[in-house]
């Protein structure tokens, strides 16, 4: 399945990590290649990131009874951190396939692109719109920043979202980016 190069090693990749760089060589599409670096480090950084929650997640609760609400606590670290990194590096993978198989156009390179950056921008604009009204902070109580400048209006209207219903901007992103898949498959 994998071509043999002039170097003699394979031109294929084997699994997620090994993807982002096929992905990358073999894509003629600038914005995909941009995505790749770009969606790679924040795949990167969002594990780290949900790696240390869990395992904060586990030390507090280390010496304390096993099961129950702790075990669930962990679990659910787990599974939120792998349903926000999943359609980060989604389109790297289906664009990767897409490629080994000889079937991918630069459209559709550009397409999964720039879904994959709205689902980014998507992350972005959940965490605004779950901010309180206000929050402690150094146990100050500080009221969140006012909606104001150029993107005022925008501010506005995530701050009008209840902090409980932020989660379906970011779902509604990556269901975007399945249909775009699916549009140009």
């Amino acid at each position: 399945m994998s071509a043999e190069t002039a170097a003699g090693t394979t031109d294929d990749y084997g699994g997620l990590l090994t993807a982002f760089p096929y992905a990358f060589r073999h894509s003629d599409s600038r914005l995909f290649r941009l995505y790749t670096v770009v969606g790679g480090l924040f795949a990167l950084l969002l594990g780290i990131a949900f790696a240390l929650a869990a395992i904060i997640s586990i030390s507090q609760s280390a010496g304390l009874a096993v099961g129950g609400t702790d075990a669930f606590v962990r679990t659910f670290v787990v599974i939120v951190g792998f349903i926000v990194v999943v359609p980060v590096v989604a389109p790297v993978l289906l664009v990767a396939r897409r490629h080994r198989r000889e079937q991918s156009t630069p459209a559709y390179d550009r397409a999964l692109a720039v879904a994959g950056l709205v689902y980014l921008l998507s992350l972005y604009l959940m965490l605004v719109a779950s901010i309180p009204e206000t929050f402690t902070l150094d146990g100050e109580t500080v009221p969140r920043p006012p909606a104001t400048g150029l993107f005022g209006p925008v501010l506005s209207g995530l701050y009008a979202v209840p902090p409980i219903a932020s989660p379906v901007i970011p779902v509604v992103a990556a269901a975007a980016g399945w249909l775009v898949h699916r549009r140009y498959r």
